[in-house]
Formats: C-alpha cells, structure tokens, sequence
C-alpha cells in the first residue's frame, strides 16, 4: 500500500554542526529509507552557532559514519533560521544547552507557537539509554564519535517507532 501526502520534515541540532547534528542527520536518513519510504521525509541538520557555516562536517565524524556504513559526505553546516521553527514538524537536539538556545530563540523570533516541535533527541527517543544527551566529540579521541554514532543509532530507531506510530498510523485510519 503506498500512502499519499504523508510529509514530515525533520531537523536535528547541536552547536556546531559539525559532529553530531551532521551525524544524526545521516543516521537518520539511512533509517528512513528503510523503514519510512512511504513519507514524504525532509531531513537536514543545522547549528545553533554559525561558527563552521559551510564547512563539511567533522572528517573524524565522516570517517567513523562511513565505517558503518553511513554517507555524510554531501552535509554541509548552516545555522538555524528563524524560519526553520515554521519549516520543521520536529527540531531535535543534541543536548541540554542547544536545546535551551532552541527554546529561546524560537521564543525571541515570535515563534514560541512552535517550542512544542522541539526535543532532545535521545531522552525523548532513546529514554532506556544510560545517557539523556549526545555528548560533543568535537574535542576528545576518536572513540567519541563510534559513542555518538552508538547513540544516535538508538534514538533513530526509537524516532522510527515514534514516526511509524504517530504519523503512519493516523494515514491508515
């Protein structure tokens, strides 16, 4: 059965986009294609801090993506817009702090309206994991990034469930 206008646009957050937001943002896109190939799915990453705006992302999170068998190779870093509050149906993010500046800037862009949209990406999606936020791996070892990778394939799988459940559900009724 192939549904029809079922869209959901989804984007994912840390401070830099660089690590983790690129990151999850590829994860999740490989899951998608998997499992929701009936949406009409919109996935992107963007940063709270324009600080590596138009940068690749991090070669260490490249090469630990590509390991498993994910491609970040075509994300690049952008800032979050005020128009991303409007865009976006869910806007996850990594941690604590940019979930924070998330809040305020939706509140301070007159898009207090769409705070509901955001979330913290493993609490709210991987709430049996030992960790309620993605750390940063930007400046620790290597094995930072196979732990954000570890992570962040939790809460894609839990977002899966989410989506399956919340928005496909609903279409079949």
């Amino acid at each position: 059965m192939v549904l029809k206008n079922c869209q959901l646009s989804v984007l994912f957050v840390c401070m830099g986009n660089i690590c983790r937001s690129p990151t999850a943002e590829g994860i999740f896109r490989h899951f998608a294609i998997q499992h929701l190939s009936v949406l009409d799915l919109e996935i992107d990453s963007a940063g709270t801090t324009g600080y590596h705006q138009g940068e690749k992302a991090d070669p260490r999170a490249i090469s630990a993506a590509k390991k498993r068998g994910y491609n970040l190779d075509s994300i690049v870093s952008r800032q979050v817009v005020d128009e991303d509050f409007e865009k976006f149906d869910l806007i996850l993010a990594m941690d604590k702090d940019n979930f924070s500046h998330l809040m305020k800037h939706a509140e301070q862009s007159n898009n207090q309206h769409n705070r509901h949209k955001i979330k913290l990406f493993l609490q709210d999606f991987a709430p049996l994991s030992e960790y309620i936020e993605v750390p940063d791996p930007y400046y620790g070892a290597d094995r930072g990034f196979d732990l954000v990778i570890d992570l962040i394939e939790q809460a894609s799988q839990g977002l899966i469930k989410h989506i399956q459940a919340e928005y496909l559900s609903k279409q079949n009724t």
